[in-house]
């Protein structure tokens, strides 16, 4: 937005730019919200939900079982970071195609800013599918359900910031869930390994410091997202490749998928185009119906992975991890709670016990009738 004064005649002249060169070609403008070429703003509310829930668990539901599928694939578990290279090529393209679809084409946010997001970007995706070699893949999810409790411990130490009793409940569950799912896979999953552990904790860090950086650069620099992805993932594309290069780990990776070309790099790119598209509905979703509804649909949709996880893929079973997969959706449910409290109110102790003697007191009454 310009503003332009004038001493003499005393106006203000305001111009605003368009809303194609400002918005996301995931949400073209505020009247119309176009996600892959479906007007969703041609239907109605409900059919408009179901639509964006439709996409975000076909596409991560499909996502997440491309990505353990390729890390079933025997031999192929040490490559955790090429496939990260590939994901970080694959994104860059769909990222570059996306921005060719807006008028605004000029980088906004400074090149110092996105190295920093694409080290942190490098370390959630790489060290998140690094740690499938030494995980099960609903141990990992579960542990990507328990973001807010990095963040919390980042805003404590580092802010010294205080929470309400909600949030810090929600930390405990989600601590006493992971600590539970963790030791149920450690004593009946033959391939569990503490490496894994430490490396989606890794992930999880980073994660929890580049949602608030990415937030930051884009409502300072009034960037869209496609030139978010588009910087982010081709920088980190370049740093993971340094890195592979450097401890030789790319020559056996190339080797070992050109024998299975099908299978690692046909997946990958699969995988890689339904991440991209689920992001797409997520967006929607959050537009259309804020975040609130967007965190219960996409905790519905980890839940569905974790199971369907189980069904297609022969894993050791306990109903621990149902119990512990329990106290993490509670934690989530309270975290949501916390930051929704003027939208949510729960029935306090006070109102209920005026409720059930209400309820008592009109049984009483039609009896006397």
């Amino acid at each position: 937005m310009d503003l332009k004064f004038s001493n003499s005649r005393k106006y203000i002249s305001i111009s605003v730019p368009s809303k194609t060169q400002t918005m996301s070609p995931h949400i073209k403008s505020i009247d119309d919200i176009v996600v892959l070429g479906i007007n969703l703003s041609r239907f109605n509310k409900l059919t408009q939900f179901f639509i964006c829930v439709a996409g975000v668990f076909v596409f991560y539901l499909i996502y997440g079982y491309l990505q353990e599928l390729i890390f079933s694939m025997e031999g192929f578990k040490s490559y955790g970071w090429f496939l990260t290279l590939i994901q970080f090529a694959f994104y860059s393209i769909f990222g570059l195609i996306e921005l060719q679809l807006i008028q605004d084409k000029r980088r906004r946010i400074p090149g110092k800013t996105y190295m920093i997001i694409a080290f942190l970007t490098v370390g959630t995706m790489g060290l998140s599918n690094t740690s499938l070699g030494y995980l099960n893949y609903p141990t990992q999810v579960i542990f990507k359900c328990c973001k807010l409790i990095p963040v919390m411990l980042g805003g404590v130490f580092i802010q010294g910031k205080r929470y309400n009793v909600a949030d810090v409940s929600a930390a405990v569950c989600m601590s006493l869930g992971l600590i539970w799912f963790t030791l149920a896979d450690s004593t009946i999953a033959p391939n569990f390994n503490l490496t894994g552990v430490i490396l989606i904790s890794l992930a999880l860090c980073a994660d929890a410091v580049i949602g608030n950086v990415q937030e930051k650069a884009m409502k300072l620099h009034n960037a869209s997202n496609s030139e978010m992805v588009l910087y982010s993932y081709s920088i980190g594309f370049v740093y993971i490749l340094l890195g592979l290069t450097c401890t030789d780990g790319l020559g056996p990776a190339v080797t070992f998928c050109s024998k299975n070309l099908i299978r690692t790099y046909g997946y990958a790119f699969l995988f890689s185009l339904t991440g991209y598209f689920g992001i797409s509905f997520v967006l929607a979703l959050i537009k259309i119906f804020g975040a609130l509804l967007a965190v219960t649909v996409t905790t519905g949709r980890k839940a569905m992975t974790i199971v369907l996880s189980f069904i297609f893929f022969a894993k050791p079973f306990t109903f621990q991890y149902i119990w512990s997969g329990l106290l993490v959706v509670l934690g989530i449910f309270l975290n949501v709670y916390s930051k929704n409290m003027d939208k949510i109110r729960l029935p306090s102790l006070y109102d209920l016990i005026n409720k059930t003697a209400e309820a008592r007191k009109s049984r009483t009454l039609a009896q006397t009738v």
